[in-house]
C-alpha cells in the first residue's frame, strides 16, 4: 500500500465510519477497487482508533460527565445495589455503556479467525448490505422516536450492545445496527445516533489497539500495509471524521434515514454487478492480521 492509498482508504474510513453504511464493507471494497486488495481486518480495526479519536475529542464533555457522575456514584453508594442502580441519569449510562461493550469484546474473541477471513467474503457482504438497508428503513418508518437516552434499561443496554456486535461482519454497520435496534425500541434518531457514537468508544478503541498490539511485527510484510500508510490512513480518518459526526447529528435531527437505506441498496447492487463481471474477488487478498 503506497501514501496515495492509504490517503484514499483514510477518507473512506473518516467518511463512512459514523454513517449507517458500514466503514469495513467500504474499505475491503475500495481497497481491492485500487489495486490494494484487501487492507485487512488489522487496517480497518486501527484505522478505527482515528475515527473514535474524532468522537471523544467531539463528545469530551460527555464523557467527562459520565465518568464523573459514575465515580461519584461508586464512591458515595451505601450499597452495591445503589452503586449498579444509581439516581443519577449520567452514573446509569456509565453503566450501560459498560454492559453494552461485552457482547461485542466476547463475540469478537470467539469469532476472531472468521473475522478475519470468512466474514470478509464480499458476496456475505452484499447479503448484509441489502439486508441490514431493509431492517434500517422500516425501524426508521415504525420506530415511535419518543424515548431519550435517559430512558435506557440493562436490557435495552444489552440488546444495543448485541446490536452493534452484529457489525462484526462487513455490511452491516455499527452505527447502523445500533441505530436500527434503537429506533425499534422507541429512541429519537439524535438519541439513536448519539448513544452509537459513545457505545462504540470502548469496543472500537479496545478493537484497534489489540489489532494494533497484534500486529507490530507484521506490518510491511507480504499482504500487509505498512505501518507508514496504516498511520497515515489512521490520521486522515481522525480529521474527515470530527467533520462527519457533526455533519451527521445535524441532518439526524432534521431527516429520515432513507437516503442511507436506498445508498445501501445501491451499493449492494454495484458490488453484486463488479463481482460477477470479475472486476472483485469475492475473497480479495491476503488479510492483514
Amino acid at each position: 500500500m503506497n501514501a496515495w492509498e492509504a490517503i484514499v482508504l483514510g477518507l473512506v474510513q473518516g467518511l463512512t465510519e459514523f454513517l449507517p453504511i458500514s466503514s469495513s464493507a467500504h474499505l475491503r471494497i475500495v481497497g481491492e477497487l485500487i489495486g490494494s486488495s484487501d487492507p485487512g481486518a488489522a487496517f480497518t480495526a486501527i484505522t478505527q482508533i482515528g475515527t473514535e479519536t474524532a468522537v471523544i475529542i467531539y463528545f469530551r464533555k460527555d464523557i467527562a460527565r459520565i465518568c464523573r457522575a459514575w465515580w461519584q456514584a461508586m464512591r458515595s453508594a451505601s450499597s452495591w445495589g445503589e452503586r449498579f442502580r444509581p439516581a443519577d441519569p449520567d452514573a446509569r449510562m456509565g453503566w450501560w455503556i459498560a454492559l453494552g461493550s461485552v457482547p461485542i469484546v466476547v463475540l469478537g474473541l470467539l469469532f476472531e479467525d472468521a473475522i478475519d477471513s470468512t466474514f470478509r467474503n464480499l458476496y456475505l457482504t452484499v447479503a448484509t448490505l441489502a439486508i441490514f438497508a431493509i431492517f434500517l428503513g422500516w425501524a426508521d418508518r415504525v420506530g415511535a422516536r419518543r424515548r431519550p437516552l435517559e430512558d435506557t434499561t440493562a436490557k435495552r443496554a444489552l440488546a444495543l450492545g448485541f446490536a452493534q456486535a452484529m457489525a462484526l461482519v462487513p455490511g452491516v454497520s455499527r452505527s447502523g445496527g445500533t441505530i436500527t435496534i434503537a429506533l425499534l425500541l422507541g429512541y429519537t434518531r439524535e438519541a439513536a445516533a448519539r448513544y452509537s457514537f459513545l457505545l462504540a468508544i470502548p469496543a472500537v478503541m479496545g478493537s484497534g489497539l489489540y489489532k494494533l498490539a497484534g500486529s507490530l511485527g507484521e506490518f510491511g510484510e507480504a499482504g500487509t500495509p505498512s505501518l507508514g500508510a496504516t498511520m497515515l490512513a489512521t490520521l486522515i480518518a481522525f480529521g474527515v471524521g470530527y467533520v462527519v459526526i457533526i455533519a451527521f447529528l445535524r441532518i439526524v435531527s432534521t431527516f429520515s434515514y432513507r437516503p442511507f437505506v436506498v445508498y445501501r441498496l445501491g451499493l449492494a447492487a454495484v458490488v453484486l454487478i463488479l463481482l460477477t463481471t470479475g472486476v472483485l474477488q469475492a475473497t480479495g487478498g491476503t488479510p492483514a492480521g
